[in-house]
């Protein structure tokens, strides 16, 4: 994200608005009759430098004149690699996940011309001001609630709950039967749980409620603050491992790998960790439930590999093109899908049992349904920080703090940062 504009050349911003128009500005050769287009990428120890080299080499090979160059981040990381590249006046002509946000839109090719941005997943949900800024190749979804099969079947629980109060039944019998109910952890991770038991419920009854708590027109306490107050019950009652605040991201998800507790709630990429994992534990997956009486629960997920254009890139038309392919090219999107344990309906690829019943879930999952969490994108944001103050609080919740006080604290700091 982007604190501070940065000034563009006015060159460089003509440049940009004669590609768009498809005149020869984005179209600059370089020696060789080659067009250069840099992708700044985000470089993981699945997403290798060379891995990417490799997804794009068969579009250079049906385009000759374009020659990609693969940039990496770094330690730094993306987001903080694009404001400092674009501060130096050296910005990527493409950048890989970095969605669009009211403070980068400025600094954004606007692609609400093409059909194959207006027509990807989430789309519109990512827009601002009604304009598409970026296009992307599936989702990550994040209302999700990981269990142990055979923890289920040891309490008599026959089927997975359809509402928060049948999953709140089944944590009592998990407990009465031995076992630790749901697993988390410290860092991050404290209010995945959460946001898990809250989102569904809070956003499917109020779909505007990012906008209008920005607005502050709702207030936490009273949209969220059930939620809160149901999760520390759950603390209360010991169906939360007490060792929370302890334990590392890493190490809470090799507990539930290794049978230790019933329920993981996380994102869609555990499956990649369950696929590599070693004899892991009998593990199924559900969508997180809304309290009874909502009929459809809002589901969390983020946009896989959104890709936006940079104002300053001299190659918009080279640039749109590899942004097309990338998002469109059934081989290059199940390539990127599949290495990062992402999910897209129709587009299904060999994964394990419990991937397959992911991909369902997908299929199932209306596109109304979907929500951000955390702070949001697009138009649907929360003032900056929300991220680390939700955290932070539940993290509080964790420690033995009274519900009524952290939901107060929410209030107090939304009433702080609203602008």
């Amino acid at each position: 994200m982007i604190s501070r504009r940065t000034m563009i050349a006015v060159g460089a911003l003509a440049a940009a608005a004669l590609g768009l128009s498809g005149c020869a500005a984005g179209g600059t050769a370089e020696s060789g009759g080659k067009q250069t287009v840099s992708l700044l990428v985000n470089v993981t120890p699945n997403l290798t430098e060379d891995w990417w080299n490799e997804l794009v080499k068969p579009f250079e090979k049906a385009n000759p004149d374009i020659d990609v160059k693969i940039q990496n981040p770094g330690a730094e990381g993306v987001a903080a690699a694009v404001p400092r590249l674009l501060a130096a006046g050296e910005a990527p002509d493409v950048v890989e996940s970095l969605p669009p946000s009211t403070e980068l839109a400025p600094e954004l090719v606007d692609l609400s011309t093409y059909k194959w941005a207006t027509d990807g997943p989430l789309a519109e949900q990512y827009t601002i001001d009604g304009k598409y800024y970026m296009a992307g190749i599936g989702m990550q979804l994040q209302s999700l609630w990981f269990y142990n099969k055979d923890a289920f079947a040891a309490a008599g629980i026959a089927e997975t709950p359809a509402t928060v109060e049948e999953l709140s039944d089944d944590l009592a019998k998990l407990k009465k039967a031995g076992w630790t109910g749901i697993q988390t952890g410290g860092d991050w991770m404290s209010s995945y749980a959460l946001q898990t038991v809250g989102l569904p419920t809070v956003v499917a009854e109020h779909p505007d409620w990012y906008q209008k708590m920005s607005a502050g027109k709702l207030t936490f306490s009273k949209t969220y603050g059930a939620s809160v107050d149901e999760y520390a019950d759950w603390i209360k009652k010991g169906y939360v491992n007490d060792d929370a605040l302890g334990i590392k991201y890493a190490d809470a998800e090799q507990n539930f790998l290794a049978g230790k507790s019933a329920l993981y709630p996380m994102g869609s990429w555990f499956v990649a960790s369950e696929a590599a994992a070693t004899s892991p534990a009998n593990i199924g997956v559900f969508r997180a439930p809304a309290v009874d009486g909502v009929k459809q629960p809002a589901m969390g997920a983020n946009i896989a590999s959104p890709y936006v254009i940079m104002k300053e890139s001299k190659h918009v038309d080279a640039a749109a093109k590899l942004v097309e392919w990338l998002v469109t090219d059934k081989a290059a999107i199940l390539d990127q899908l599949k290495v990062d344990g992402n999910y897209r309906a129709g587009y299904e690829y060999d994964t394990t049992a419990l991937g397959t019943d992911l991909a369902k879930i997908v299929a199932d999952t209306p596109d109304d349904a979907y929500t951000p969490t955390g702070q949001g994108y697009g138009e649907r944001t929360l003032p900056s920080g929300y991220s680390t103050e939700i955290n932070a609080q539940t993290q509080a919740l964790l420690g033995g703090t009274a519900p009524g006080d952290v939901n107060k604290a929410m209030d107090d700091w939304f009433s702080a940062n609203l602008k």
